[in-house]
């Protein structure tokens, strides 16, 4: 009877031994479960993980670290979506600046030195006054007026042309072609006489007219022609009687955007009074004075440059689709990691209650 009590006290010793162990392979591999469960960055590296010791038992302190990891995951997501907004927004503006780059190109202005021009074309209209002189002369020297209002020298190559108003169609011109100055180093001038008789006009002047090339005029086979289509291009100035009119002129070359060159003259003028000492029975027919001269040998190139450069824009733009991929990235390794700590909490809660009971 003392054997059979024996024995079954050892099976009853057996039986729990093994419960125990049991339980204790249990808790080995839940606890393994919750390591494989710990947050993973993309390099797989951990996460840190906010919670207290293993063996805090506080309910209410578990719960509110758990809230406060929500609400940082949330914060964090929603400056990922801030970052991607303005990386967005740049790319945008980035490109609509290049757009507006390309449709409005910056001036650049191109000095390029010579000595010598081609000639330019003169066209005078003087109407009814006569071109008593014309010479050229250097350095700026003009000797002094001998025989004033009286026909002298004629030095300059000159031509007359008739042509049709461009404007009217109906009007016949009569201009004066005389070769312009070429010697810019020199500082070549070229100064021209007229005079008129008496007028019934209450102001009296000489219009003239500066074209690039007197060559090509010369070279036309229709001058008339030539210089009628001149006249629609280029503008009109005036010299007025009694006066010394002093033209200095420069060039300017405009690169137009379908690949052509235009010409145009700029122009400073100065005037001097002339002092007329003539008898008062010659002082009837008024007298003109104009100089024409080279400003400086410099010739000004104008042309449009677009400054958008498209590799500048490209790297731009690259660097933005880097930040929004990364941001995306960060903002998906957010949400699984609040998942995966969603998860973790959902398994130890039954754990809990089991230890508790």
């Amino acid at each position: 009877m003392a054997g059979a009590m024996i024995r079954k006290e050892i099976s009853r010793s057996y039986q729990e031994l093994n419960d125990e162990t049991e339980r204790d392979t249990q808790s080995a591999e839940l606890q393994e479960d919750l390591d494989d469960l710990e947050p993973q960055d993309s390099n797989g590296s951990a996460l840190p993980v906010m919670d207290d010791e293993a063996g805090s038992n506080n309910p209410s302190m578990r719960f509110s670290k758990a809230c406060l990891k929500n609400v940082f995951s949330v914060f964090l997501i929603f400056v990922y979506l801030l970052l991607m907004a303005v990386a967005v927004f740049l790319a945008y503006q980035t490109i609509t600046d290049f757009r507006e780059k390309l449709k409005h190109p910056v001036m650049s202005v191109r000095y390029k030195k010579v000595d010598r021009f081609e000639a330019p074309g003169i066209a005078l209209y003087p109407g009814k006054a006569q071109l008593l002189s014309c010479k050229h002369h250097y350095h700026d020297h003009i000797p002094p007026l001998v025989n004033p209002g009286q026909l002298g020298e004629v030095q300059c190559l000159t031509d007359r042309i008739n042509y049709t108003d461009p404007y009217t169609n109906h009007t016949m011109k009569q201009a004066l072609i005389v070769k312009g100055p070429t010697d810019v180093r020199k500082r070549e001038l070229i100064f021209l006489q007229f005079h008129q008789n008496e007028t019934e006009q209450d102001f009296s002047a000489i219009g003239y007219l500066l074209f690039f090339s007197y060559q090509e005029f010369s070279d036309s086979p229709d001058k008339a022609q030539f210089m009628k289509d001149t006249e629609s291009s280029y503008s009109i100035w005036t010299f007025s009687g009694g006066f010394r009119t002093w033209v200095k002129m420069s060039l300017v070359k405009t690169s137009e955007k379908d690949g052509g060159e235009s010409v145009e003259f700029r122009q400073e003028s100065s005037v001097v009074k002339y002092s007329d000492q003539r008898p008062d029975s010659e002082k009837g027919n008024e007298l003109f004075f104009v100089v024409f001269e080279w400003r400086d040998p410099f010739i000004q190139e104008v042309r449009d440059i677009i400054t958008a450069n498209p590799w500048n824009t490209i790297a731009i733009l690259c660097g933005v689709f880097l930040a929004l991929f990364k941001a995306a990235d960060f903002a998906k390794l957010s949400v699984k990691w609040m998942i995966k700590i969603r998860k973790r909490h959902l398994k130890r809660n039954p754990r809990e209650m089991n230890q508790v009971t």
